[in-house]
């Protein structure tokens, strides 16, 4: 049976508007220095996605380029519901200019965390077989099966530019460490699928392992919270993709094919993940209240940047983001009673309620 939240589903809509309301009598306020309370811990935020697994579903939003506007999306869906989304995603991103802006969307990511959401960040990178900045089609380009061999050989040539690559945010992620800020960090994603530089090979996984035994046993980034997610092309060969229990925190699907996955989805994803939170980690349309009480157990979504309007009436964003099952920035208390941020203030647009230019 599904528990219900603290407020009925009559009341969502009433309870938003008020939420609203208070974000608009801070505009113009005085911002006050981010909070240096207690932080959470990626273990934390992990044991609270399992903590709400089959009653409530966070609500998260995902932030595409550019960089320099890195809350677009999320103030988005506040224009229309009167609500913040629960989680925010940004991307570290190949071009020149999101390069450039790397420093704004991190920046951004600390202001999310320190006013109540929980902060998610992925990366669509350059191929290692050239430096940043690149292009879009560099990002869509292949490896040479040789090019492949000595990615994944510890001390090649490829090997050591990939490390040296991932070297470029290393101190970003350092820095959300530094400031007590946990990441839902989703690393080649849709991992599963050719169309990226990679993904689809046979060492894809491979590669998953190397990244994360790079960034947290060289690196120390124990803040990070590893999302794996794939494509829903074939529940078939998925399986083959993952790298690991000890090397994933949440299992999550891009659900692009269908714009809610099947049964046959829901059921793998909760195969592989045996018990670990499993998420929505891409999706175009929303799923709708009728559907999370069908699959109850998707930890949050994260609606893809433009599609939240492409893809979504208001009206279906209102039915989806004020459902009772479905949490926003202020519904998430942590582990401890620590909520996301721990934060009475936070010098930034994401605490003031103000839209960002």
């Amino acid at each position: 049976m599904r528990l219900t939240s603290r407020f009925p589903r009559r009341l969502r809509v009433p309870a938003a508007f008020a939420a609203a309301a208070l974000f608009a009598l801070t505009l113009g306020a005085t911002p006050s220095p981010a909070a240096t309370g207690p932080a959470t811990t990626s273990a934390g935020v992990v044991s609270y996605l399992t903590s709400i697994t089959g009653n409530h579903t966070v609500s998260g939003q995902h932030n595409r380029e550019p960089n320099s506007s890195p809350a677009q999306w999320t103030d988005k869906v506040h224009d229309i519901t009167g609500v913040y989304p629960g989680m925010w995603e940004g991307d570290f991103l190949y071009s020149a200019d999101d390069i450039a802006n790397r420093q704004t969307m991190v920046d951004e990511a600390e202001a999310e965390w320190a006013a109540g959401s929980l902060v998610g960040l992925m990366w669509h990178e350059c191929p290692p077989t050239m430096a940043e900045p690149c292009s879009w089609s560099d990002v869509e380009s292949k490896l040479t099966s040789d090019q492949w061999t000595q990615l994944v050989t510890d001390g090649t040539s490829l090997n050591t530019a990939w490390k040296s690559e991932l070297d470029r945010i290393v101190p970003y992620l350092q820095q959300l460490k530094d400031a007590g800020v946990p990441v839902l960090w989703r690393p080649l994603h849709e991992i599963n699928d050719s169309w990226s530089w990679w993904g689809g090979n046979a060492d894809s996984a491979r590669l998953y392992q190397i990244t994360h035994d790079y960034l947290v046993g060289t690196k120390g980034l124990t803040n990070l919270v590893w999302v794996w997610s794939v494509k829903d092309d074939s529940t078939s060969t998925v399986a083959g993709y993952y790298p690991g229990s000890q090397y994933v925190d949440v299992v999550g699907l891009d659900s692009w094919n269908a714009n809610f996955p099947s049964t046959s989805w829901y059921q793998t994803m909760q195969s592989i993940a045996a018990g670990k939170p499993i998420a929505l980690a891409e999706v175009g349309a929303l799923p709708t209240p009728a559907e999370l009480t069908a699959q109850p157990k998707w930890a949050y979504f994260s609606d893809w940047a433009e599609y939240l309007t492409n893809s979504n009436s208001d009206d279906a964003i209102k039915a989806t983001y004020y459902d009772y099952q479905v949490l926003h920035r202020g519904d998430i208390t942590l582990p401890a009673g620590i909520r996301a941020g721990a934060a009475s203030g936070a010098g930034s647009r994401a605490a003031s309620g103000a839209a960002s230019g």
